[in-house]
């Protein structure tokens, strides 16, 4: 097992160590590749949901995925003390009055730590919990002791609500939901065979090498002004929906991007990566689900080019072509002069002031355009044509990206990757229904009636928003 480890590439055994987890599992893909890439990043995961979902199942998996690795696992209930996490106090400590534990076999000796019903713990032990999980350090006796800790998974039915148990919970990174199968998927379940309970390390297990090597290459993955833009704009987004995120937390996201992104061999972070953030960001499903929808409607979308932008644009468009269609004028002769003659007007009406009788004027012909006006107005949407086509060119080659992305990515959930796909697809065929709709506009404007002088009216500007070029 070393001399396999010594010679395959860090991909190879991530993808043999993804297969190994997922095996037997039943729907579990999404769960396993986070919690995966949470602890290669030296971060935690909460999973919630309840009882009989495989949680536990779930980090005794990962414990195996980690080579020389110890692990440990507590139920806690409100009724839990701290020596059933830190150990029992020190006899002979304490009769040289130092207050130390034993810690052997405990958490603050183990590697992979899975702590069921973490928030039914009392604020002592959640306390205790708040150094050891974020720093990897616990206080024993009068000393500080470091903490071999690679990952914590926490397990709990509900998300809590009280000050202390909240400042604990913000220590997972991933808040991961977990539902029981599907309807679809039930089946599947009820097929499984047995297996016996195992402790021995899967056969692509990293060691401390290997984390130290894919921690040294996360620190040089890049965070482009692309995607620090994206994240600025998340960041707004989630101010505005009253969403708190802190500062170490971000930077925190910031780092599992790397890490996803040098597992993968990048250089970069891609602004597909970001599809990583819901579960590090919202609180529950719900929560989740918004920053889903967020991230679905603006990646692989610049905001110049978005669909409910251009929308506006070609009603804009569409709206001006109807008035002048419809509009009506004074009658002017062949010469472009507006006729006086009697048979213009409708009768006489007073000055309102009490002098003389005053000609009326009436509408008697559909209005006429110039051959400036027509041509301004048919250049104005050839312009917004030619925009839609090159932004067209551009969401084919993100789409291609994407394809790329998706093909590569270990870490993407399938479902999150169909919906971006069928996002990125009605974007396209946005694009070909304001394409169609404004060529019908240029053909409308072309048609307008014309003088057979042209007056040199140059027309009004239609107002709409500006596109970027």
């Amino acid at each position: 097992m070393s001399d396999m480890r010594a010679h395959l590439p860090l991909r190879p055994r991530l993808e043999a160590l993804l297969l190994a987890l997922e095996s037997g599992l039943v729907e579990r893909r999404r769960e396993v590749r986070l919690i995966l890439l949470a602890a290669l990043a030296g971060e935690h995961s909460l999973l919630l949901g309840p009882p009989g979902t495989a949680k536990s199942e779930l980090a005794r998996r990962l414990h195996r995925a980690f080579a020389e690795a110890s692990y440990f696992e507590r139920l806690l209930t409100r009724f839990s003390v701290p020596e059933e996490l830190f150990g029992p106090l020190s006899i002979r400590a304490l009769e040289e009055d130092r207050y130390e534990r034993h810690i052997a076999g405990f958490l603050p000796e183990a590697s992979i730590a899975f702590i069921d019903e973490v928030f039914k713990a009392n604020s002592a032990i959640l306390n205790a919990l708040l150094t050891l999980l974020n720093e990897r350090e616990f206080d024993n006796g009068a000393g500080r002791i470091h903490c071999p800790l690679i990952s914590a998974i926490g397990a709990s039915n509900e998300v809590p609500d009280d000050e202390v148990a909240a400042a604990f919970f913000d220590r997972f990174l991933l808040r991961i939901p977990i539902v029981p199968v599907s309807d679809d998927g039930f089946r599947a379940l009820l097929a499984l065979e047995p297996t016996p309970a195992a402790d021995t390390v899967f056969d692509a297990a990293l060691d401390a090498g290997d984390r130290r090597a894919l921690a040294h290459a996360a620190s040089g993955v890049a965070l482009s002004a692309e995607v620090a833009d994206r994240l600025a704009e998340l960041r707004g987004w989630l101010h505005a929906e009253r969403v708190p995120v802190s500062d170490r937390r971000w930077v925190k996201m910031a780092a599992l991007l790397r890490t996803a992104a040098a597992t993968e061999g990048r250089p970069a972070i891609s602004p597909w990566d970001l599809l990583l953030l819901p579960a590090c960001i919202g609180s529950d499903a719900g929560a989740q689900a918004g920053v889903t929808d967020w991230l679905c409607s603006r990646l692989g979308v610049r905001e110049a080019f978005a669909p409910p932008r251009l929308q506006r644009i070609v009603a804009a468009f569409e709206g001006q072509l109807h008035a002048e269609q419809n509009a009506d004028d004074l009658d002017y002769d062949d010469e472009g002069r507006l006729r006086m003659s009697d048979a213009q007007f409708s009768g006489q009406v007073n000055d309102m002031k009490g002098g003389g009788q005053a000609l009326r004027m009436t509408y008697t012909r559909r209005r006429r355009f110039g051959d400036t006006h027509i041509a301004a107005r048919t250049g104005q949407v050839e312009d917004l044509l030619a925009r839609i086509d090159g932004y067209r060119d551009e969401l084919a080659a993100v789409r291609e990206d994407f394809d790329r992305y998706r093909a590569a990515s270990l870490w993407l959930d399938e479902p999150l990757s169909r919906r971006v796909v069928a996002s990125l697809a009605s974007t396209a065929a946005a694009l070909e229904d304001f394409s169609s709709r404004a060529r019908s506009c240029r053909s409308g404007f072309a048609a307008l009636p014309r003088l057979d002088l042209d007056p040199g009216r140059v027309p009004e500007p239609i107002v709409h928003e500006a596109l970027e070029p």
